[in-house]
């Protein structure tokens, strides 16, 4: 099998290859979100925070809203997946075993005074979901024992070993309540064994990617333990016919649904998408490397004078093909969306083919930042500045 065929497999079990895969409205957000398994939430706002742009991408209507209200209606549950994430409540049992894990072993990160625990899910019982900020009110109150950041890191802690939940959520400020009166009673809350844990694991990256490898699988997840498991599950899966085994030089062992081997999939997109740092389908960066010959990192987290390219990129994808990377920032206050320095790696690519889908796609992007004016600062290579710049202004 060659390498476009994985790329076009991946774009399209992720959703990125027709408009609408999920459909449209907030019923696309939980199926898009049960298909891909979990969406990682980001607290960055250089530009629309990472779990609204991953879906914005996928369904063409999006509002951050639809999110807000499925995690009102219990259908949708914040906890961690390989970093914090929204889960689908359905899926709520295979949380467990991190929530278990914190709880009867503790943690480094959320080393929380147990009196401070205590008065926190006290409170919540007697009266009701709470904020963080709530706590820092009580805090301030003449003859408080206690300060706000404890409180803070008791709410963590209770939070990531399951006593509470976020019930609702209004951008960034998330509301708490116990996790009984969250949960719906139809939903699971019996620990997975570690096999079904591990079938929980395939089952969900074959879902939403179409193929995978182990070490994806096992990304961040610790243990012996799991990694044998996991081969076991695959094991079966290859010996059932709904799994088989690819290899070749070109890249790792991987493992593929049968049913997608000689599965026709569309290679005439012409569509160019700007994607988010954290979007499912490029959140594993080897395989980004090896299957789409994209090298891409994150440099916000390094000092200026380390970086490449710059603050906050976002992949720049026409086809199957990432043709670049845009250093962006949305101006929300003033509504203004500048590309800070727009990177064309693929040169080689005609650029007719791209041009008019590309100042459609960083247009559109940026209505959907809240941003009604555009403006490009630079441009690499160079030559190519005066160019993009006519066409941003002939279609404004």
């Amino acid at each position: 099998m060659k390498q476009q065929q994985l790329r076009l497999i991946t774009l399209e079990t992720q959703g990125l290859i027709n408009a609408e895969s999920f459909g449209t409205g907030k019923d696309a957000v939980l199926l898009a979100l049960e298909h891909l398994g979990y969406l990682q939430i980001d607290t960055l706002s250089v530009v629309e925070r990472a779990h609204h742009h991953t879906l914005w991408t996928r369904i063409p209507d999006y509002k951050a809203e639809y999110l807000d209200d499925l995690v009102k209606e219990r259908k949708v549950f914040e906890h961690w997946f390989h970093a914090a994430s929204y889960l689908p409540m359905k899926d709520f049992r295979f949380a467990l075993p991190k929530m278990l894990e914190i709880k009867q072993n503790g943690s480094q990160y959320y080393n929380a005074d147990e009196k401070v625990m205590q008065y926190v899910m006290d409170t919540i019982r007697n009266e009701g979901p709470k904020r963080a900020i709530d706590f820092e009110s009580d805090a301030k109150k003449p003859g408080s024992w206690w300060n706000w950041k404890p409180a803070k890191l008791a709410l963590e802690r209770l939070f990531i070993q399951g006593d509470i939940m976020i019930c609702e959520r209004n951008g960034m400020q998330k509301k708490y309540d116990l996790t009984e009166r969250v949960l719906p009673s139809s939903v699971d809350t019996s620990p997975p064994s570690p096999f079904e844990f591990a079938e929980y694991l395939v089952k969900t990256y074959l879902r939403a990617y179409g193929f995978t490898t182990v070490k994806q699988i096992t990304h961040l997840k610790t243990g012996l333990v799991v990694r044998k498991n996991v081969e076991e599950v695959l094991h079966s899966m290859l010996r059932e016919n709904t799994v088989q085994r690819l290899e070749s030089k070109e890249f790792p062992t991987v493992f593929i649904q049968s049913n997608l081997l000689d599965k026709p999939i569309q290679d005439n997109d012409l569509s160019v998408r700007l994607l988010s740092p954290f979007d499912n389908s490029i959140i594993h960066r080897d395989r980004v490397t090896q299957f789409f010959g994209f090298d891409y990192r994150l440099e916000c987290y390094l000092p200026k004078e380390k970086r490449t390219y710059g603050y906050f990129c976002l992949p720049v994808l026409f086809g199957d093909v990432f043709i670049g990377r845009a250093d962006c920032k949305a101006h929300r206050k003033e509504k203004l969306f500048e590309i800070i320095h727009l990177h064309i790696e693929k040169e080689g690519t005609n650029i007719e083919l791209w041009e008019t889908s590309l100042i459609k796609a960083l247009k559109n992007f940026a209505v959907f930042n809240g941003c009604s004016s555009i403006v490009l600062k630079q441009v690499t290579p160079s030559k190519l500045t005066a160019h993009l710049n006519q066409l941003l202004q002939n279609n404004s």
